[in-house]
């Protein structure tokens, strides 16, 4: 995308100069609006042209009966697939009773722009009408991350060259209908009119819309006010019916006159609040929305988000494209997380329905540690939200045979959604996964009251699943055995190293916090006796090693499977899992995405340096990425080990993920992980940077093309500023209290005195590693 000549490369913006039907998906994807509750795809004003219309709502969504051939007990009944809600975004235009499509007439102008320090949507454009009328069109729209129900849109239409007549429409319009849908019916009768009528409404300029879901019983309602400015003679009427509430202004312009729009809309939703009180909750969003105003909307969400760039800003000096990406990246990632608020963070957020709108294990490994250090209470509402389907995962867990809890693969609301039990239900390291993101919420932030109150649940029911999962051998070993690691082309493997070592660190976390916090400890059944067991399992913890090859086995007998036929796979036949049985896969030495690879990162302290660099070397040269959440691990271990134009590389594939459209589905929706994988590559990656036993470590090196790195990081009310050239680290206080930290292993404070630098040691040459044939990341020097 990024790449068009249509697209700009600039610091703070995302602009498109001209429009490309051909690639209108993928636009309103990176043009997507959302703050973590309401999401906006980046659809047109008017409606159409369009790849795949999308207003969501965080957890709204549809029931689906999932399909066996044969079936299987604790198999999953039902399937959830996120719906397109009330759409508030639609205005249409009638010009001398010409319709407003940009597929008929004369586009002379078309320019949208993403800004990311305002957190607006604009647009411009000028269209000549079949009739030869030519008019501009301006609009402007948010989702607001200060009033979370809230959306609008400004919306200003002017004749350019003779008088006209124009008819605006505002709507909101439910039910519409999608593209067709291939592969699986079941999803596309899921999504089919998914919403059965209960009340509409029009007076005046005020819409409102209810509707109710068909099997999952969710009560949805969106209402929506409008401003009119213009010259006299403007006209207005209203009309609702079930699936459709309108406003109609008519209006005569003249050249020099222009027909402003105002339009504010709320959204509401529950599992179990009535008509009535639904009703009240969008208009009571309505009426402080209106009171606040456009203008003051607009104000309010530039001055979150000058807040937020403060905490939260990378700067990159010597590659445009990369500084461009990365604020991007940020700044869609907030837009997944800020005001989700005990809800999911889906893997696309609210940007398109890919994935069915399911989370994943990505939320807590890739998502949430970028905003522990720039926005943290999310963080603490996504880990409240795990806490609320403990209930589920208990149940899920029981199902299984085993204690505690079992956290799904992949769900909207909590239950299971998998029907492909060796890549979903094995994947028990999902436990472990959100485990790691509350130790580090809490130990970032300080956060007592959310340790008591929600992280001892977290790690002491996920401590008993891995207890319960897991065996001591006749030597004394522990063992975990089946289970799916993140590798998803192995499944059912003995002893996977990354869920074993996180594993660990769940069991020891568990341990601590419960003895920390006894009281708490005791209402949930935990005695000495537990504690002690889950501190001896870790302890004995089985980590596969190959002492012939000097490098740790993925999982207990992997560098025995047979090597994948690399040399004999053409480039058309990745992504493999869909040219290949899983069968194949499953038995051969092929990676899909880093999984040992992710596990010296999150487990640094379990590997030594050489370890590091024999492990790294060996798995390069058998990880395909055909997933878009290897390439970030891949970039931070390669930076570690001193391949820096390799690191730099596998940043470059992380950060244009979804603006080069590298994997062919920006279209239905981004990748949140892979844009959380920029911050992690250049912050972990190149900053060096290591959080351990409440300690921060740097070990920063920059790749030959980047001149400067700066990043700022939270911690214990703490804001530090770290800056890396090519031979000097800066760090500065920024906020806060003096914070120890470590560079290169020597421990130093940092006040407010003044900043700390020191040198950054030149990095070791090593043989470059090799990647299999094709698969190695494009490079950037």
């Amino acid at each position: 995308m990024i790449t068009h000549t249509s697209y700009a490369v600039e610091p703070w913006c995302l602009r498109e100069t001209e429009l490309n039907l051909d690639v209108l998906p993928q636009s309103e994807s990176m043009f997507a609006l959302s703050n973590g509750h309401v999401g906006w795809r980046g659809n047109l004003d008017e409606g159409e042209p369009h790849g795949l219309p999308g207003s969501y709502l965080n957890g709204v969504h549809e029931l689906r009966p999932l399909p066996y051939a044969e079936a299987g007990y604790g198999y999953p009944e039902s399937g959830q697939t996120v719906i397109n809600v009330t759409n508030g975004k639609v205005i249409r235009l009638l010009v001398d009773d010409e319709p407003f499509d940009l597929r008929y007439g004369r586009l002379r102008f078309h320019e949208r722009l993403l800004d990311l320090r305002a957190g607006v949507l604009h647009r411009t454009c000028e269209w000549t009408s079949p009739a030869g009328r030519t008019i501009r069109v301006r609009s402007t729209r948010l989702v607001s991350f200060p009033q979370r129900a809230v959306a609008g849109i400004a919306y200003e239409v002017e004749p350019l060259d003779a008088k006209i007549r124009v008819v605006v429409q505002s709507e909101l319009v439910t039910n519409e209908q999608l593209p067709h849908l291939a592969g699986d019916p079941r999803v596309a009768a899921a999504l089919e009119s998914p919403l059965l009528p209960e009340e509409d409404y029009a007076e005046g300029t005020r819409l409102r819309l209810i509707h109710v879901t068909k099997e999952s019983d969710l009560r949805v309602a969106a209402a929506a006010d409008h401003t009119v400015h213009g010259p006299k003679g403007i006209q207005t009427s209203s009309e609702s019916s079930p699936d459709v509430s309108r406003l109609t202004i008519t209006s005569v312009l003249e050249p020099g006159q222009a027909l402003r729009l105002e339009k504010l809309v709320s959204y509401g939703w529950s599992a179990v609040r009535s008509l009535p009180a639904v009703r009240d909750q969008v208009d009571a969003a309505l009426a402080g929305a209106v009171s606040t105003g456009w203008s003051g909307l607009v104000d309010q969400q530039r001055e979150y988000l000058d807040d937020f760039w403060t905490r939260a800003d990378v700067e990159v000096d010597g590659d445009a494209e990369i500084q461009q990406a990365v604020r991007f990246a940020l700044f869609h990632v907030l837009q997944a997380g800020a005001r989700a608020e005990r809800r999911a963070i889906p893997a696309k957020g609210l940007t398109g329905s890919g994935y069915d709108g399911h989370s994943f294990w990505d939320t807590e490994t890739f998502v949430l540690p970028l905003l522990t250090y720039t926005s943290p209470e999310s963080v603490a509402e996504a880990l409240r939200w795990r806490q609320s389907t403990l209930p589920a995962a208990r149940d899920r867990a029981r199902q299984l045979g085993q204690k505690g809890a079992a956290f799904p693969w992949r769900t909207i609301d909590g239950s299971e959604c998998s029907a492909y039990w060796p890549a979903g239900t094995a994947a028990f390291h999902v436990n472990a996964d959100v485990s790691d993101a509350a130790v580090r919420y809490v130990s970032c932030t300080g956060d007592e009251e959310f340790e008591r109150e929600t992280a001892v649940e977290l790690l002491v029911e996920t401590a008993r699943l891995w207890r319960s999962l897991g065996h001591h051998d006749h030597r004394g070993r522990f063992h975990i055995d089946g289970v799916t690691g993140p590798d998803e082309y192995s499944a059912i493997g003995d002893d996977n190293v990354y869920t074993n070592l996180m594993a660990q660190s769940n069991l020891r976390a568990a341990a601590n916090v419960s003895e920390r916090h006894p009281d708490v400890a005791a209402t949930l059944g935990v005695d000495d006796e537990e504690t002690a067991a889950w501190r001896d399992a870790a302890d004995a913890m089985s980590i596969p090693f190959n002492d012939t090859l000097g490098v740790h086995e993925q999982s207990s007998g992997f560098t025995g499977h047979q090597v994948w036929d690399f040399a004999g796979t053409r480039p058309d036949q990745y992504p493999l899992m869909l040219h290949f049985p899983y069968f194949d896969l499953y038995r051969k030495q092929v990676v899909k995405q880093a999984d040992l690879v992710l596990a010296m990162f999150l487990r640094s302290d379990a590997f030594d340096e050489e370890q590091k660099a024999r492990n790294f070397a060996y798995y390069e040269a058998l990880t395909v990425r055909d997933s878009s959440l290897s390439a970030c691990c891949q970039a931070v271990i390669a930076a570690e080990v001193g391949h820096l134009r390799l690191a730099y590389d596998y940043l470059g594939e992380a950060a244009l993920m979804d603006l080069k459209d590298l994997e062919n589905n920006t279209r239905d929706g981004l990748h949140m992980a892979s844009l959380a994988g920029t911050w992690v590559a250049l912050v972990a990656g190149f900053g060096g940077m290591r959080h351990r036993n409440g300690t921060l470590d740097f070990a920063p090196k920059l790749p030959e093309k980047l001149s400067r790195l700066a990043f700022r990081v939270s911690v214990l009310r703490r804001r530090l500023c770290v800056e890396i050239t090519d031979s000097v680290a800066t760090y500065t206080l920024d906020q806060g209290a003096p914070i120890e930290i470590r560079h290169y292993g020597e421990a130093f404070t940092v006040t407010d005195k003044g900043p700390v630098t020191r040198q950054v040691p030149p990095v070791a040459a090593r043989p470059e590693p090799q990647q299999p044939p094709g698969r190695r990341p494009g490079h950037r020097h």
